[in-house]
């Protein structure tokens, strides 16, 4: 088996190993990767897949994501898959329920007023993910376990992944990286490369489900879709920082310290 360098029908799939280290050194390659949904995998995205290191998938996303757009995963051969689904970050049913409802109505002041009330309840990334952080310490801490405690004969890597990639993925891999020492700036720069890799045709479709919904592509709607600036990140990581760090978080959702030190050994050899 090999270590994964691409699957073909994702836009935002790679593998965390060769950042660097504080304490020296770079993280392990095929170990753990992050990715967009694997919904769309080609017939050569599934060989890739078959063929590579990658036994465990977590899957971020909720019921009604996976059940609009399943993960098309290869027949040759079993995988673990995990669901551990995340409200926050993706596009909450209340907002959904706010956008049918303005869609709805007959009289444009209300359709206005309705779209307005929508408006108000879209959060900020930073915003976003500091609510995500708040809920979601147990999810975050099994994704951990996960990468800790994967066996030592392949396939025993590690994918997570979400729709986009970015926000739920985006946090939960900056934990598990940020836990075991990698440099917060190489941390930061893994998450800002999601919205190059999801720009153009990835960001051009959620634009247009958005737009059928009604809702104006203002440059906050189309940050929440397809952006990841540096800042929304740092924001993310000062909250965690004030709770103690990213080891102490992940412990406050249950990781041991025996597991800290697997997930350190398995991804930094220390």
């Amino acid at each position: 088996m090999t270590t994964a360098t691409s699957l073909d029908g994702t836009f935002n799939f790679r593998d965390t190993g060769g950042m660097p280290v504080t304490s020296g050194g770079v993280t392990a390659p095929g170990i753990f990767y992050r990715s967009d949904a694997l919904s769309s995998l080609t017939p050569k995205g599934l060989e890739q897949l078959a063929a590579s290191d990658i036994g465990t998938i977590v899957d971020f996303r909720t019921p009604a994501e996976r059940q609009m757009a399943p993960d098309r995963l290869p027949v040759s051969r079993p995988f673990h898959v995990v669901e551990l689904p995340l409200l926050e970050g993706a596009v909450t049913g209340l907002v959904q329920q706010g956008l049918q409802s303005a869609a709805r109505g007959g009289d444009p002041a209300e359709q206005a007023k309705a779209m307005d009330a929508v408006l108000a309840q879209i959060p900020t990334l930073g915003a976003l993910y500091v609510e995500m952080l708040e809920h979601s310490a147990t999810t975050f801490a099994e994704l951990a376990r996960l990468v800790a405690s994967a066996t030592v004969t392949p396939p025993n890597a590690v994918v997570v992944h979400c729709t986009a990639g970015k926000d739920r993925t985006g946090i939960g891999s900056a934990l598990v990286l940020d836990a075991v020492g990698v440099e917060r700036s190489a941390t930061i720069a893994d998450y800002a490369s999601s919205g190059a890799n999801l720009s153009g045709e990835w960001a051009e479709r959620m634009y247009g489900m958005v737009a059928q919904y009604g809702l104006p592509l203002t440059d906050q709607i189309k940050d929440l879709v397809a952006a990841t600036p540096p800042s929304a990140i740092e924001h993310a990581l000062e909250w965690v920082d004030a709770q103690g760090g990213s080891a102490a978080y992940l412990q406050s959702g249950g990781l041991t310290g025996a597991e800290l030190a697997a997930l350190k050994g398995r991804l930094t050899g220390a």
